[in-house]
């Protein structure tokens, strides 16, 4: 077994948790990390010349490629051109694109001038775009061609001065960010890594507005460091980018972690279950990174059956909880196995993941050990004391891939960084052998006369209806009960809503019964996957029309 139980002694290195003073602290089994003292660019960057013509970058619809030569010279001739606009360490610089290989360019670039990227969502409104340009402060902004115009308007809104495109034609009141390579190479800017900022994305995290998240440099190349104990990526590796770099994961898990690999990255700027088939087909891919609204595709799917998909070795899955029955019907048609991460934008995402080594001995519902050089606690919610082993409670992490905090949000900071412990608002369990499973959201919780409900259990047992495609499950006031499990599902078919009802009542005890259902056009959720339940619980009821951001 990986992890003892607690004992009342001192804690132990490399494994095992101790209670000290009412505190069970888990420690990852896997040896600790040395992280080196560099810049993020420098380490994913760091071989690029010496791997030369080999290809970083494909973009899978189009077909254009970038070396390593290219994308190292590039981000260093962009790097000098973002000087001569005034850009320099600490500095913002907003990026708002769909995925391609000039996006890696841009950030990279950024980087190397020593500023900071903040990725926004190209689906973003334009007020949502300017609030958070404006909260980051962004000098400069970085837009594919499709997103210019919103962004021509925030920038003149904000009174953003240089605005640059990545396509080729120019785009009225800006520059295209092809010019900037036209300066001399520069070396990379000496910045602190503990202490300057790379990447600041925006996040809810646990509760509340959106806010950004300060990560340093060390934060994001711990992370990398991290990653690398227990994941085997090198430069024969293919990866397919469909889920958006803009979001933490394919910006970190994806993007960092296959380019400091030196693999392949093939981007897609826009996901469909064909085109990235296609892509795995055509590009020999090694490595599925998938949400799990891919996964229950995938498993539904009968055609995947008519694509060539054993190049695949492994995939996995992030953002959100994965259903077991639907993960085992999705490797049957990959011919690969999917186990699930942990992480969240704050700890630059990685806390939890299945080695590779554990790939085919652990369950696909759990998120496997965690990460080296990282340490975890279970709260209970109710009495801010430490769960008894065994016992869920609220998932705190602690580990150098923290987050610095939240950008002029004291008191948000507060409450989620509680003496160095990221409060992650996941209800989790451990096992003995030191295996974590997340259970629910401690604020997506349904309180029925007093019960907990957790809807990721009720979504979950939906998901295996022949006649449902997709579902989300929140709790809708009532005078009486406190809350109500309230269903929204997509349907393959006309349904009977009061026999789906009956169908789960019989499945589950009586306060877990769900009493109202509706069906829907889509699930609105976020880019990475995950239920946007704010939405399902607004006056509207729901956001048709598919992912909504």
């Amino acid at each position: 077994m990986f992890c003892s139980a607690p004992t009342a002694a001192a804690p132990e290195p490399g494994g095992g948790s101790a209670r000290t003073e009412a505190r069970v602290i888990y420690r990852s089994p896997l040896p600790d990390v040395t992280v080196p003292d560099v810049t993020l660019v420098d380490h994913v960057l760091g071989r690029a010349r010496d791997l030369g013509d080999k290809v970083a970058l494909v973009d899978g619809t189009t077909g254009e490629r970038l070396t390593y030569a290219a994308l190292a010279e590039g981000a260093s001739r962009a790097a000098g051109g973002l000087a001569g606009l005034g850009v320099g360490a600490g500095d913002v610089v907003g990026v708002v694109s769909h995925n391609q290989p000039r996006y890696a360019l841009a950030v990279y670039g950024v980087l190397w001038a020593g500023a900071v990227v903040t990725p926004a969502n190209p689906a973003l409104t334009v007020d949502e775009l300017a609030k958070q340009f404006a909260t980051a402060r962004a000098k400069v902004v970085i837009s594919s061609a499709e997103a210019a115009e919103k962004v021509a308007e925030v920038a003149a809104r904000l009174g953003i001065r240089h605005h640059l495109v990545l396509g080729e034609e120019p785009v009225a009141g800006a520059r295209r960010f092809a010019d900037l390579l036209a300066a001399a190479p520069v070396q990379p800017a000496r910045v602190d890594p503990r202490a300057a900022l790379a990447a600041l994305p925006f996040s809810s995290g646990t509760t509340g507005a959106s806010k950004g998240v300060m990560l340093t440099h060390r934060n994001l190349v711990a992370n990398l460091v991290q990653f690398g104990v227990g994941w085997r990526l090198d430069e024969a590796d293919v990866a397919v980018a469909a889920l958006p770099f803009f979001h933490i994961y394919g910006f970190e898990v994806i993007m960092n972690a296959a380019l400091a690999a030196g693999a392949t990255v093939v981007t897609l700027g826009r996901y469909s279950l064909p085109d990235y088939l296609r892509v795995v087909q055509e590009h020999r891919v090694t490595w599925a990174f998938l949400a799990p609204p891919m996964v229950l595709q995938i498993a539904k799917a009968p055609d995947a059956a008519d694509y060539d998909l054993s190049s695949l070795r492994y995939g996995v899955s992030g953002a959100a909880p994965l259903d077991p029955a639907v993960t085992e019907r999705a490797e049957a048609r990959l011919g690969c196995l999917v186990r699930q991460g942990y992480g969240m934008t704050e700890a630059s995402p990685g806390t939890h993941h299945v080695t590779e080594a554990w790939f085919d001995r652990l369950p696909a519902g759990c998120v496997g050990f965690l990460m080296a050089s990282t340490e975890a606690r279970l709260v209970d919610p109710g009495t801010g004391t430490d769960a008894a082993p065994g016992e869920p409670g609220e998932l705190w992490v602690r580990g150098p891939q923290v987050m610095a905090g939240y950008l002029d949000a004291e008191e948000a900071t507060a409450r989620t960084l509680v003496d160095g412990w990221l409060r992650t608002g996941d209800i989790a369990r451990v096992d003995d052998d030191g295996v974590f499973w997340v259970v629910d959201r401690l604020k997506e919780l349904i309180k029925y006369k007093g019960y907990q409900v957790p809807p990721a259990e009720l979504e979950a047992l939906l998901l295996t209806h022949p006649d449902i495609l997709d579902a989300a499950v929140v709790g809708a006031p009532d005078p009486e009960a406190g809350e109500i499990p309230t269903a929204f599902v997509v349907a393959a078919r006309p349904i009977d809503a009061d026999a789906v009802l009956a169908w789960v009542g019989e499945r589950v005890a009586p306060y877990k019964k769900i009493r109202r259902l509706t069906v829907v056009d889509a699930i609105p959720k976020s880019p990475s996957g995950k239920i946007l339940r704010r939405l399902l619980r607004s006056p509207a009821g729901h956001a048709p029309g598919g992912p909504t951001p």
